[in-house]
This record gives structure tokens, C-alpha cells and sequence, in this order.
């Protein structure tokens, strides 16, 4: 007959058993999972040299050329002067840079101006430029 410690192993082998097969079913979901991660991986890396090549081709200088004396009555292209190009420094500043405008009291001590509120609730400066007329 069987004994009770019999059964109880018989058990506990059972359920290892169906642990087991557990663990190596998710294992094997898993790695499917990432072998299809991989696969997209590698399409798209594929996919970038293939657009990479493409724009090298695409942006060749002799190509551009062609294209640019082939359009050339219909784009009126034409040379940029070294002139047009500005430098960083030589753009101008941004409005929250700009510093505060300064006047000069009695004493001729410099001082800033106080910002002022407009009718529509701006703030603005004291500073009038003559070139409006009105």
C-alpha cells in the first residue's frame, strides 16, 4: 500500500513538474518576443542605411548642378553673396536681453527708467523716437 510520505512526494513532484513547464513556456514566449524585437530591430537599421544612401545620393553636387542649370528659368537661382551671411554676434539681441534703458538725474548720475503702464496694460519705457508723427 502506499504510504502517506509516498503521496506527498508524488505531489510535491507534480507541482514542480508544472512549475517547470510554466517557466519554460513564459522563457520561450519571451524569447520569441525578442527575436521579433530584433528582426524590427535590424529592418530598421536597414531602413536608415537605405535612406542614408539614398540621401547621399540625392545631395551630390553634380546632381544639384544638373538640377539647378535645368531649373534655372523657372527658379532664377542664383549665387549667394559672401555678404548675405551674418555671424551670430551680429544679429540682434533678443527682447528679454536687452538692458533697461538708462537717463541721467540732476547730478548726472545715470538711472533706469521705470517701466510705465500703457493704456492696454504693457509695460513700456519713457523713451520717445520722434519718427512718428502725430
Amino acid at each position: 500500500m502506499l504510504r502517506t510520505l509516498d503521496i506527498v512526494l508524488i505531489v510535491v513532484m507534480t507541482a514542480a513538474a508544472t512549475v517547470t513547464y510554466t517557466i519554460k513556456h513564459k522563457a520561450e514566449n519571451k524569447l520569441e518576443e525578442v527575436r521579433s524585437l530584433d528582426a524590427q530591430i535590424k529592418l530598421e537599421e536597414d531602413t536608415i542605411d537605405l535612406l542614408r544612401a539614398d540621401w547621399a545620393l540625392l545631395t551630390q553636387p553634380n546632381r544639384l548642378d544638373r538640377l539647378v542649370k535645368a531649373y534655372d528659368k523657372d527658379l532664377q537661382l542664383v549665387p549667394t553673396d559672401p555678404t548675405q551671411l551674418a555671424h551670430p554676434e551680429e544679429l540682434p539681441m533678443l527682447k528679454a536681453d536687452v538692458p533697461p534703458p538708462e537717463e541721467k538725474d540732476s547730478k548726472g548720475k545715470k538711472k533706469t527708467v521705470p517701466a510705465v503702464a500703457s493704456s492696454d496694460g504693457q509695460k513700456t519705457d519713457k523713451i520717445s523716437t520722434g519718427s512718428v508723427a502725430r
